[in-house]
């Protein structure tokens, strides 16, 4: 059979980058993680992503736009986005952008998602101290800040029967 110097089904990284991306958007910093995991030296990385970057084919910004868009869609908080964000290598300016657009293009208030959140979570502000700790750590955990907190636990069931 001989010797085969190329495995076969071999892929290149711009290969295996846009197989990734056409699922889904990708920050640089995940592509470049994941692309550095499957055995790609960095330079290999590093040339494939600014050419695909210049192509139009990954952008921070994008992917960003759109990560904070979906998670505000779940119910998720500014200080949960903005955490996630960060931790998949974006820049404090691009983050705060994104979280804007996102909050104006889903017609986004912070503080009407943490009235929402906690509505659909709990059927009332509860009656003991313990009780509303427990929904004060529940929208903490879901990334609202402390006004945001406070707002929700104060008007979430003002009008809720009209909600729903």
């Amino acid at each position: 059979m001989g010797d085969v110097s190329v495995r076969e089904g071999a892929s290149s990284p711009r290969e295996d980058a846009i197989r990734m991306l056409a699922r889904r958007e990708y920050s640089r910093l995940e592509l470049v993680e994941r692309l550095t995991a499957r055995g790609y030296s960095a330079e290999a990385v590093n040339d494939c992503l600014e050419a695909l970057a210049e192509g139009g084919l990954q952008s921070d910004a994008r992917f960003a736009e759109s990560f904070a868009r979906s998670r505000l869609f779940r119910g998720q908080g500014p200080v949960k986005i903005r955490a996630e964000l960060k931790r998949r290598g974006l820049g404090r300016e691009r983050i705060q952008d994104a979280l804007l657009e996102a909050e104006q293009g889903a017609e986004g208030d912070w503080f009407a998602l943490a009235c929402d959140a906690l509505v659909r979570r709990f059927s009332g502000p509860g009656d003991t101290p313990r009780e509303r700790a427990r929904r004060e750590r529940f929208l903490a955990q879901r990334g609202f800040d402390f006004d945001q907190v406070r707002h929700a636990l104060e008007h979430a069931w003002d009008s809720a029967p009209d909600r729903y």
